[in-house]
């Protein structure tokens, strides 16, 4: 498979898990194929919950965030990602985590305030560094296991002081980029442990594990651990793009930054063809803050060719 469909897939598919999932946080396990049994019939970008219909949250937006400032600034400048994020943060978006929106919005400069939140709060390990990753990551890849692994702790480090949020993101990265040098990204999970920081290794093998489920999760798939096990497992006990996203969904909580994760992982994996049109056709992505720009389909596979050139 090209490279760019693999590219276009991480990015299509992670915005696509964003918009299905958003209608359904919180909502009881299951709720999704209760209301939609039949794969493939259509209907699904249902909306609901403050969603319209195929509209991405707050994942996706700082994942066009990401993406911009990495294509107009020919490369990572962390200050310039901040002042995207704060003045995104800044405009009242739809959703916004409660930790990110602290950091961006206590006053402090962009290398300060994530490390000062969690010294005060101590709770910095949710997913939202992690549910912003599939832009960064496709950028990255061609830059090898080291580099991309590193840029993905440095973004993270911008909204998350807690190193496992670091981590989860930083394995994200990887994984995007084992497929796009079509590798399997599953048969390389064994080895995926040995690349985390000693503190955080065993809670990221656990999850990775081959029999590990979501019902085995000790703490909130908000949390960063459990959400990308969560849609690694999601993508190994499936055959299919829209099955994947399916089980992610259905597992309740954090449904879209789950759907988010597991549509980047499953669209590298399988590529952009594999994504259903009639979920794509109404994907659209408001940016609050930027002067009222909203991306569909046509900019997101823009961006994806340009961060993946």
């Amino acid at each position: 498979m090209q490279r760019i469909q693999r590219a276009a897939g991480a990015v299509a598919g992670s915005a696509v898990g964003d918009a299905l999932g958003g209608p359904f946080e919180f909502a009881p396990r299951g709720a999704f194929s209760a209301r939609f049994p039949a794969p493939g019939a259509g209907g699904e970008m249902c909306g609901g919950g403050g969603w319209d219909p195929g509209e991405a949250t707050d994942d996706t937006q700082m994942a066009v965030l990401v993406a911009e400032s990495l294509l107009e600034r020919g490369g990572l400048d962390l200050p310039d990602i901040f002042a995207r994020f704060q003045q995104w943060a800044a405009s009242e978006p739809k959703d916004i985590g409660l930790q990110t929106e602290d950091v961006l919005t206590n006053g402090m400069p962009w290398d300060l305030a994530a490390a000062v939140h969690f010294q005060v709060d101590h709770r910095a390990a949710g997913n939202g560094s992690l549910m912003r990753a599939s832009a960064s990551a496709v950028y990255f890849a061609a830059a090898g296991q080291e580099a991309t692994m590193d840029a993905a702790r440095r973004i993270a480090a911008l909204t998350h002081g807690d190193r496992a949020a670091w981590e989860g993101t930083a394995i994200f990265h990887e994984l995007i980029r084992l497929s796009f040098e079509d590798t399997a990204p599953l048969t390389a999970l064994p080895d995926i442990p040995a690349l985390v920081h000693p503190d955080h290794r065993g809670r990221y093998a656990a999850v990775l594990a081959p029999g590990w489920h979501p019902d085995q999760a000790t703490e909130f798939n908000g949390a960063v651990w459990p959400c990308l096990g969560s849609a690694v497992w999601a993508l190994r006990t499936t055959g299919s793009f829209e099955d994947a996203l399916r089980a992610a969904i259905d597992l309740g909580g954090d449904t879209d930054t789950v759907a988010a994760v597991t549509g980047g992982l499953a669209g590298a994996y399988y590529g952009l063809d594999a994504i259903p049109a009639h979920w794509t056709q109404p994907l659209h992505v408001p940016l609050p803050g930027f002067d009222g720009r909203v991306l569909h389909l046509a900019d997101l596979l823009h961006l994806a060719h340009r961060l993946g050139s």
